[in-house]
Parts: C-alpha cells; sequence; structure tokens
C-alpha cells in the first residue's frame, strides 16, 4: 500500500513538474492560439526598407510596393499603410488595426479596419471598416490611448486632407459592442492648424487601476479671420461627454501672435513650392521654456540634400527628407533614419516669427501626440541668436579646388564635393560652421553616414589644415589624429 502512495506522489510531482514547464514556456499555445497570433503585442508596424515607398511628388499618394503583415487578407486594391496589434479585452487574443488606403480612389480618405478573432469559427475576419478625415496616405498616423481615462484605449488616426489641413479621428470601444459596431467614432476634427491632446497627469490610483482617470481634452488652432494679422489664432477646446460618447466644443478663445511684416508672412506661408523650404534651410538652436537657447541641442535642415539632422545629448541622428506638405502656418514633413530604415519621424513646423519656429515631432515608434519628446518645442536660427562665441552661423559654400593626400577635393556653391583619386571619384556633402570659436568643416558622404566626419579648420601660410574632432555638449574634441592639408589648385 505504502509503494502504491509513494508511486502516486512521484507520479503527481512529476506531472506538476510538466504541467509548469508547459505553461512556462508558451507550448499550451501552439493547441490553443493559432500560430498566426504570435506577434509582440502592441506595435506599430512601419514600411521595413526605404524602398517600400516610391518616389512621388509634393502631396500625392505614397504607394506601397509591398503590403504589411494583417492577419486577413486585405481586398483587392487595399493597400495598408499602418498596423497596429494590441491585446484584446480577454487577455488572451490580439486584435488588429489596419489602416490602408483603396488605390482605385487616390483622392478619397484613408480608412481604418478592425479584425478580430471569432471564438464561433476560431479563426480571424474582419470585423468592421470606417473611413477617416484624412485622405494624404503619407501624412497618416495610427496609435492608440487612453483618451477617456477607462482603461478602453481609444484608437486615433491622425494625418491631413485634400486641403493641407490636419486631421484627428477617434474610434472607442463601443458600450453596447456587436459583431457589427464593435467600435464607435466619438470625435472627427479638421482644421488648417493644428490639432493636439492636451494630456494632464493622472492620479496615482489610476496608475494602479484602482479609479478612472480624468479625460484628456483636444485642442485645435486655426486662423482668427476676424484678424488683420496671420499669425493671431482660434484655440477651440473639446472635452468629452459622457452622457452622448462625444467629444464637444466647451471653449472658444483668441490667442494673440507674433506681429510680423505681413507681406513677408504671407509670401512664407503661401504654398508656393520651395518658399518655406528656404526659408527654414539653417542651423536652429532649441530654445527653452524659459526662454534661454541651448546651444547643445539643434537641427539642420537641408532641403537640397534632402535631410534633416538631429543633434542632442552628445548623439546625431540623420533623417532623410522624404516627403513635405504646406499647412496654414508651415510644413508638415515625412522623414526616415537613414540607419534605421523602420524609424519614422513626422515633423510639423510652425512658423512663430522670421527666426524663430515651433515645432512637433511624432514618433512612430511611440505615435504619441503634444506629449513633450526631446525635440518637441521652440527653436530659434542660428544667425540670429545672441549667444556670444558659443556657436556662429553656418557660413555660406564657397567653389574651391585643393590637392591633399586624400587626392584632388572640390568644393561648389551647391554645397557638393568630390575627391578625385586614382580614377576614383567619392562625392558628397558639405557644411562649414562654428562652436565655442573653432571653424568646423563636416564632409557628409554620399550613400550614408557611416563615414561622416567633422574636421576643425586652420589656415596657414595659404593653406587649410584639417584634424579630425568630435563635437558633443562640452565642446570640440580633438580625436588627435594626424592632420591633412589642402593645397589650393592655381
Amino acid at each position: 500500500m505504502k509503494k502504491e502512495l509513494l508511486g502516486l506522489y512521484i507520479g503527481i510531482a512529476a506531472f506538476s513538474v510538466l504541467l509548469i514547464i508547459f505553461l512556462a514556456t508558451g507550448l499550451w499555445k501552439r493547441f490553443f492560439i493559432p500560430e498566426e497570433d504570435e506577434n509582440v503585442r502592441t506595435r506599430i508596424v512601419t514600411p521595413r526598407e526605404a524602398g517600400a515607398y516610391s518616389s512621388a511628388e509634393q502631396g500625392d499618394f505614397v504607394y506601397l510596393e509591398e503590403n504589411l503583415s494583417t492577419k486577413v487578407p486585405m481586398q483587392e486594391g487595399e493597400n495598408v499603410i499602418a498596423v497596429l496589434n494590441r491585446e484584446s479585452e480577454s487577455g488572451i487574443m490580439e486584435e488588429q488595426f489596419v489602416l490602408y488606403r483603396n488605390s482605385n480612389d487616390a483622392s478619397g480618405p484613408v480608412y481604418i479596419a478592425f479584425i478580430g478573432f471569432d471564438t464561433g469559427t476560431r479563426e480571424y475576419k474582419r470585423m468592421w471598416n470606417l473611413p477617416a478625415a484624412a485622405s494624404r496616405a503619407e501624412t497618416a498616423t495610427l496609435f492608440s490611448q487612453d483618451l477617456i481615462g477607462d482603461r478602453n484605449n481609444c484608437i486615433i488616426v491622425t494625418g491631413m486632407n485634400a486641403n493641407n489641413e490636419h486631421t484627428m479621428t477617434i474610434f472607442r470601444p463601443a458600450t453596447n459592442q456587436s459583431i457589427q459596431e464593435p467600435y464607435k467614432k466619438i470625435a472627427e476634427l479638421q482644421i488648417a492648424g493644428s490639432i493636439i491632446v492636451q494630456e494632464v497627469t493622472r492620479s496615482s490610483a489610476y496608475q494602479q487601476g484602482m479609479t478612472r482617470g480624468q479625460s484628456f481634452n483636444i485642442a485645435a488652432y486655426g486662423q482668427d479671420s476676424s484678424s488683420a494679422n496671420i499669425m493671431d489664432q482660434i484655440e477651440t477646446i473639446y472635452s468629452f461627454n459622457p452622457s452622448r460618447e462625444q467629444y464637444e466644443q466647451i471653449n472658444v478663445s483668441r490667442i494673440p501672435g507674433t506681429q510680423i511684416e505681413q507681406r513677408r508672412l504671407r509670401e512664407l506661408l503661401s504654398g508656393t513650392p520651395g518658399v518655406f523650404e528656404n526659408f527654414i534651410n539653417d542651423l536652429w538652436y532649441y530654445v527653452s521654456p524659459m526662454g534661454t537657447v541651448d546651444t547643445s541641442q539643434y537641427l539642420y535642415f537641408d532641403p537640397a540634400g534632402k535631410e534633416i539632422i538631429f543633434f542632442g545629448d552628445e548623439s546625431q541622428q540623420v533623417f532623410r527628407w522624404q516627403s513635405a506638405n504646406y499647412t496654414r502656418y508651415g510644413l508638415f514633413i515625412r522623414s526616415q533614419n537613414i540607419s534605421i530604415s523602420t524609424l519614422l519621424r513626422f515633423i510639423d513646423i510652425e512658423l512663430r516669427s522670421l527666426d524663430r519656429i515651433e515645432l512637433r515631432v511624432i514618433e512612430d515608434v511611440r505615435l504619441k501626440i503634444a506629449v513633450s519628446t526631446p525635440w518637441d518645442g521652440s527653436y530659434r536660427r542660428a544667425g540670429s541668436v545672441n549667444i556670444g562665441e558659443t556657436v556662429s552661423q553656418i557660413r555660406p559654400a564657397f567653389n574651391s579646388v585643393f590637392d591633399s593626400s586624400w587626392g584632388r577635393i572640390q568644393f561648389n556653391t551647391a554645397g557638393e564635393y568630390t575627391i578625385s583619386s586614382g580614377g576614383n571619384t567619392r562625392r558628397g556633402r558639405y557644411v562649414f560652421y562654428k562652436v565655442d570659436g573653432n571653424e568646423l568643416l563636416e564632409l557628409r558622404p554620399e550613400g550614408g553616414s557611416d563615414n561622416r566626419l567633422v574636421y576643425k579648420t586652420e589656415n596657414a601660410a595659404g593653406v587649410m589644415i584639417l584634424s579630425r574632432v568630435r563635437v558633443g555638449t562640452t565642446g570640440v574634441h580633438d580625436l588627435l589624429e594626424p592632420a591633412v592639408t589642402l593645397t589650393p589648385v592655381q
């Protein structure tokens, strides 16, 4: 009898160990969840390579060469823009939201589709789809956020329409969910200005899951048509009405803008191709909320070279300028990191004065708007900042030819250089600027930033001497490499 009980105990212990391994390793999912559901939860999927987009003219639809991964096939002519996967309310399965565009309707809106798991058929199905207000696919973004404070994340689609207005469409899980309408549209805004979510800090009780949180308001900023000053704006605040389950207007106020010479202002904001791009083609330094200039954080816009450089915290990020759309107060740029092709950055630039711009940067990784990111805020043109000898404006390009140990190097006024040596030619772009009294030359080789180099320049006896340096928030640091001498070719 004792031997039988001992065998029973050993069997129970062995079964328990196997059960723990079965649950801990996730093997149970292979039996209860379809393999196609094995995805990372709550993420944005973006085109994986730069070649995923074909070239497009300003404001045209950017077609995808290949669709993003969806749990069910899309219909013919439906081109996927973004995919959002997140955990369902049950916590077991995933649900999927797909932002797509119908290629047969190039001027039509973008659509959002909901793909859920049907417990009856044990298959994923396309449950629902509706149009959003955005129509320019290259500006459209998709993300989720608990706007209401009830822990039911809303699905938010932002972007621009054919009139170059900013738009925001918000969907919320329906109170009485059904297969026909699992999500309900609770807001749709379109304005020739900007739209932001006014986030507030929620209580620790909300963070711990004990109570509801405060609802976030939405603010829309448009032109004050009753004012002669183009920069004067109207701020409209929308708040969520629980009884009607809709965002409703609760307040309208006027915001006086900066007094700028109106003729120049109308020229910059006319939407004429190249005008605003040429205006921002410069070095811009961050301005803190206290009004002080932070020379350790800057942006450099290079429309001709199709590049945007972000520098801060001793790191430099270079983004390809993919496309731009004119807005009421400036420009909305779509850019892509040159090293990480899946990292997209949407930059909303608004003019504040002739030497100051305001930026809102939307990262596709988080896709959060109106959240203070390291790049959000005001920037002032470097040449107009009174900061003494710390930094000076980038000096103009020049046309000259030099001989060096690299070979023959030629600089032209278009900001490009070529280095010829032994029948080989290397090309790229260059820029001169000053930091802490040091004249610097940065060479940007064609085809990437891996060999991007910064040199301190010195002129002596008619030659230019280049010393390799690194520029950081603590200043310019010599890398102690052999100097390169550039001798002018007569």
